[in-house]
């Protein structure tokens, strides 16, 4: 079905104006949205929510005990640590403290973040069935855990559009962690479309050359040459798509014209030369720095400001198996000012209102040590059925935390949250009722939620 044809979020019509690039403009959303747009900081590698949230500090007297059957209740392993014969409990060896008025708790790993924590809602009793990062990080990125369909950014791209016709949608944004280099890879499925039409897939800027690929018009051709290209390229796929009908041949057309946009947009977008010493000082050293995360967060607020529905940072080496206490250092120290400094700068700029933030990994640790436990160190396992994040802005009740784990930080003990639930609340934050945004695909209406996701109600202002 050519995209300009489909029915959005149930409504009987398409809204009347066609966009720039032959698409219609889309429907309203079911309710008045509290967010316009989300920005989420996707720490890739699973941190260890024991280290940085969810402080146990009974567990130091039981330093080295072998987790209790009871608590593990025969629980699935990796296949890293099923065939250790003991699983030694490893207290935190970081420090935790009460901030803000709200009394969250914080460990000495995050002085940044904890100076926003009133600004902020924890979510204590995530959990996921995946265990291991590939099919763990696809299921939060799509709803399921297998690679092929769409990934949140492209549903909401798809759902809501973009507000600016310069820019993409859904901007996409890596960063390496210094805590472990070498870690797990990233795909760029991750942000693909799916079965979604591919225009609404993931636009993956870069930290060095053209920030989008092939931006820059190649040598002797200039922007007068490459619009009578384009034009003629337009009417040629035009022909081809009377004969054809392939809803893709539209998209082509569309992502050029939009290439041609972000050779004026993106070069604008990423000059911070007018960006004031102040804001500069509060993302920190390495905000001038591409391909940093703080650097990226300071373009994310660029991108919210701009209208840009979506735009998702990466930063991977968050992958503790082993010396956990040196590396989660690094990693803590590559995000903690960037990402405080993003929610602070959103503020200061009335946009946090209307922009939620979202910070958090595909899973948490184990609290039993992966390898050899000494004085100070110890590694931790992938751990799915207990994990933190954090949300702020947009629709969230600030200085709040929700959901409780066991003494061990294993099992959850109150209102437990699966990513369905969330991805049903981020969408409910938007406007959209997650059971009404749906694309018929091999016959089958398909959902981010599947059939599954309740909207977790405690967690809204």
């Amino acid at each position: 079905m050519h995209p300009t044809r489909r029915t959005f979020l149930g409504a009987t019509a398409l809204a009347g104006l066609l966009a720039e690039d032959g698409f219609a403009q889309l429907a309203a959303p079911h309710f008045a949205p509290k967010a316009k747009r989300v920005i989420s900081l996707f720490q890739s590698g699973g941190p260890s929510q024991i280290d940085l949230f969810d402080p146990k500090p009974g567990l130091k007297n039981l330093r080295g005990s072998d987790l209790p059957d009871s608590i593990r209740r025969g629980q699935r392993l990796t296949g890293m640590t099923a065939t250790q014969t003991t699983f030694p409990t490893a207290p935190s060896l970081f420090e935790f403290k009460q901030h803000g008025q709200s009394g969250a708790w914080l460990s000495n790993l995050l002085p940044h973040t904890a100076k926003i924590a009133d600004q902020l809602c924890f979510i204590k009793s995530m959990y996921t069935e995946q265990i291991n990062h590939d099919p763990a990080i696809t299921f939060f990125q799509t709803g399921f855990q297998l690679a092929g369909r769409p990934s949140i950014g492209a549903w909401l791209s798809y759902g809501l559009g973009s507000e600016n016709k310069e820019l993409p949608a859904y901007v996409v944004m890596i960063s390496q962690g210094t805590g472990r280099p070498g870690d797990q890879p990233l795909y760029d499925r991750l942000w693909g479309s799916g079965f979604l039409p591919s225009r609404y897939q993931g636009v993956k800027f870069q930290s060095a050359g053209d920030p989008v690929l092939y931006l820059s018009n190649p040598d002797g051709v200039d922007a007068a040459g490459r619009r009578r290209f384009l034009n003629d390229l337009a009417k040629m796929n035009e022909m081809k798509y009377e004969e054809a009908g392939d809803p893709e041949i539209s998209t082509r057309i569309a992502q050029y014209e939009m290439a041609y946009r972000m050779q004026t947009s993106v070069p604008e977008l990423t000059d911070l030369s007018k960006e004031s010493a102040k804001t500069l000082e509060m993302y920190g050293p390495d905000a001038k720095k591409p391909g940093t995360f703080a650097g990226n967060c300071l373009l994310a607020r660029r991108l919210a400001e701009r209208g840009v529905r979506f735009v998702q940072l990466f930063h991977r080496g968050w992958d503790h198996h082993t010396l956990l206490p040196k590396q989660i250092q690094g990693q803590c120290g590559d995000v903690d000012q960037g990402g405080a400094a993003l929610v602070q700068d959103l503020k200061e700029r009335g946009l946090l209102d209307d922009t939620l933030v979202i910070w958090g990994g595909e899973f948490g640790r184990t609290v039993y040590c992966q390898g050899k436990l000494t004085a100070d160190d110890y590694g931790r396992d992938h751990h799915p059925r207990c994990f933190t994040i954090w949300m702020a802005g947009g629709g969230v009740k600030p200085g709040t935390s929700i959901g409780e784990t066991d003494d061990y930080s294993y099992n959850i003990t109150a209102d437990p949250v699966h990513v369905h639930d969330l991805n049903a609340t981020i969408l409910h934050c938007l406007g959209i009722d997650h059971t009404k945004l749906t694309f018929k695909f091999q016959g089958r209406h398909f959902k981010l939620t599947d059939v599954h996701g309740n909207v977790v109600k405690k967690v809204l202002a």
